[in-house]
């Protein structure tokens, strides 16, 4: 079979490790596509001395590489979505396939890249846009095409559960930790993507597009970051069983689809709450094969790279046999997918933590209690500590059984009305995953 050309746009942290996995595993690569994957050209603004081009033609203008008549498939690795969705499109107009990690541009773009790509008969493959190096894009595509998805959740941004488990393990604060993930590299000097949610928003609306068979519906996701979680609540916690992880969730029930990321209580019994580091996980639950867990490196150079390169060889196995691709961009047939409604935050259901500063007296916690049963809200489990070096007032935390956001937030503002109720009350949800 004729070999198959490829051009590389972008020499950062992925498009070098790229390079260097390509270049490095050739011979593997060539044997499992069943044809020779050749570097055509590379598009970069600047020579990156982790990998050695200079045996390679490189242009300064990446939109070089999406007209290059002899490149089949365009790697895009340059990142954001100002000049990346530009170069897919030139890329797409000129018949080329796509591979990109690039997972912005495909939560908030993919719907109308994919029907262009449709319409010219080309691919757009992104399994490097989530979760790094774990192949959760093949499995849900592929591996679990048999089941009718129920639900996932996912720790699928690095750079907080870095952030968290680092809270948990040595009982430092979010501000003191934030400052060495960004100087391990973990974090930007902007963190807001990686603490506020966003990145891993991005990840969860193409995960729950693939498993449910829907639109991507970016804007639509609800989104809650952990610069808010404070040392204490990590510890409280772990007194009831549980870790705090920044977890994507998306269920499908008969009022609609869940999408939302925010801090979430998980047993620590679950396999999901023992991912700990920059690591990533993913939990599916299938209706026929049940929970399945995905786990391994989110990010970094190579594990990436992984992705990207197993993309490629994904379309050199069809262009090098003369196939056309079979597996839709979602999935799903394209005319087959479905508006389903997003449910508004307060109107999905879970479980609640709470804290509260309370006053040292009598019929403080009965008085909460009451509140909480006046909405149906029943309590789990409490925490009550003592005054802390003669203090008037004593910390007390709560853990509900399952009720509405919307009824749980009508609770906190009573509670918070009360007068033995000092400053604001901390909820996070709870999610089992069982």
């Amino acid at each position: 079979m004729k070999p198959v050309k490829i051009g590389i746009c972008g020499l950062g942290t992925v498009g070098s490790g790229t390079f260097n996995v390509l270049t490095r595993n050739q011979r593997e690569i060539s044997a499992r596509a069943g044809t020779d994957i050749i570097i055509e050209q590379i598009g970069a603004r600047r020579d990156n001395p982790a990998c050695d081009t200079s045996n390679s033609n490189v242009t300064r203008d990446v939109f070089d590489v999406a007209r290059n008549p002899e490149v089949e498939v365009v790697v895009e690795l340059i990142g954001g979505t100002g000049i990346a969705k530009e170069l897919v499109e030139e890329a797409i107009a000129n018949g080329k396939h796509v591979v990109t990690a690039n997972k912005a541009l495909i939560a908030e773009f993919g719907n109308e890249l994919f029907a262009k790509a449709e319409a010219k008969g080309v691919t757009i493959a992104y399994e490097a846009a989530v979760a790094g190096g774990i192949p959760i894009i093949k499995a849900l595509r592929e591996g679990l095409s048999a089941n009718k998805i129920e639900w996932l959740a996912g720790i699928i941004n690095g750079t907080g559960n870095f952030i968290l488990t680092e809270m948990r393990d040595k009982g430092r604060d979010f501000a003191d930790v934030l400052k060495e993930a960004q100087e391990l590299g973990y974090a930007e000097a902007d963190p807001t993507f990686d603490v506020e949610g966003i990145d891993a928003a991005h990840k969860l609306v193409i995960l729950a597009s693939i498993a449910f068979g829907m639109p991507l519906q970016f804007n639509s996701i609800f989104t809650e970051g952990i610069s808010e979680i404070a040392p204490e609540d990590v510890v409280h916690a772990d007194e009831f069983g549980y870790s705090i992880k920044h977890l994507g969730v998306a269920r499908q029930s008969e009022a609609g689809v869940e999408l939302r990321v925010h801090p979430t209580l998980i047993p620590k019994k679950r396999l999901i709450a023992n991912v700990d580091g920059v690591m990533n996980a993913v939990l599916v639950k299938g209706d026929a094969v049940g929970p399945t867990l995905y786990y391994g490196p989110g990010a970094g150079a190579e594990p990436t790279a992984s992705a990207v390169v197993a993309d490629v060889v994904d379309l050199a196995r069809t262009l090098g046999s003369g196939q056309q691709t079979t597996v839709a961009h979602l999935g799903f047939a394209a005319g087959s997918l479905q508006d389903f409604p997003i449910l508004p935050i307060e109107e999905i259901e879970t479980a609640y933590y709470l804290r509260m500063e309370a006053e040292d007296k009598p019929g403080v916690l009965s008085e909460v209690t009451k509140i909480l049963s006046g909405l149906d809200i029943s309590i789990e489990a409490v925490i009550q500590k003592e005054p802390a070096n003669g203090a008037s007032d004593v910390p007390l935390m709560l853990l509900t059984n399952r009720t509405q956001e919307k009824n749980l937030l009508n609770a906190v503002n009573q509670i918070e009305a009360l007068d033995a109720i000092i400053g604001q009350v901390t909820r996070i949800r709870v999610e089992t995953l069982g």
